[in-house]
């Protein structure tokens, strides 16, 4: 089964995974090793991918705690810089594995972290080969009011990001969409009451934020509309264009 390294998965104890597939790129495979992934555990990924955007990757990066959890809509308390500290330490040893013709890459999700106990700091340096895979302008086409309404719904917030990449969505049969979310649900019907709770669950957040979000499942496909980012306003205008001069 080949699913998103981040995974729509619960809080409570994480598998371990080896050589684990992931979803590619055509002419790309991709196998992840280490702890199973989260939505909190992608939370803070894209947060280092968005503070240190306009930084070289494979260069050394500071923050504090603090700055992290504003970032993250946090409180700054202990148990949540525990939580922090144990999800940089998530994606610092979990390993990525590309695969592409006969060439093979293995390397860390971060290249290396370390706390500056005199600063109080964190300091990081991301590995900079990942860079096309994980995409940093994601981050902002993300509505991070309504990922944040979604909090403790992982399938709501997992759904909400992979939509978020689509300008214009595809619809994806509900096979597809639990193979991808890696959802913990065994049984496909468990997964369909599962999906529309948390369809249902973005349609409402959305709504208090004043987006545009619908779905509906016709011979079991998820058929979605919802308002494109404006970046995405333009990419659509611009394929337009291109395709009416074709």
């Amino acid at each position: 089964m080949q699913e998103s390294v981040f995974g729509a998965v619960k809080k409570g104890k994480k598998l371990a995974l080896e050589r684990h597939p992931i979803a590619a790129p055509e002419g790309l495979k991709i196998l992840y090793t280490g702890t199973r992934l989260d939505q909190g555990d992608l939370d803070v990924w894209e947060s280092v991918l968005h503070i240190t955007r306009f930084h070289e990757m494979g260069q050394q990066y500071r923050f504090t705690a603090y700055s992290m959890l504003k970032v993250l809509g946090k409180t700054d308390t202990g148990k949540n810089r525990e939580i922090l500290h144990r999800r940089l330490l998530r994606l610092r040893s979990g390993t990525i594995e590309i695969i592409q013709d006969k060439f093979t890459y293995v390397g860390g999700l971060i290249e290396e972290i370390y706390k500056d106990e005199k600063t109080v700091e964190y300091v990081v340096i991301l590995n900079k080969k990942l860079r096309p895979l994980f995409d940093a302008n994601r981050f902002t086409q993300i509505d991070l009011n309504i990922r944040n309404a979604l909090s403790g719904k992982p399938l709501a917030q997992w759904l909400h990001g992979f939509y978020a990449s689509h300008a214009k969505p595809y619809a994806y049969s509900v096979a597809k969409l639990h193979e991808l979310c890696g959802s913990e649900a065994t049984r496909l019907d468990n997964y369909r009451q599962d999906l529309r709770k948390a369809l249902n669950a973005i349609i409402e957040a959305s709504r208090a934020n004043g987006q545009k979000f619908s779905y509906s499942i016709q011979e079991d496909l998820v058929h979605i509309e919802k308002k494109p980012s404006d970046s995405q306003k333009r990419h659509l205008h611009y394929k337009k264009i291109k395709n009416s001069d074709m």
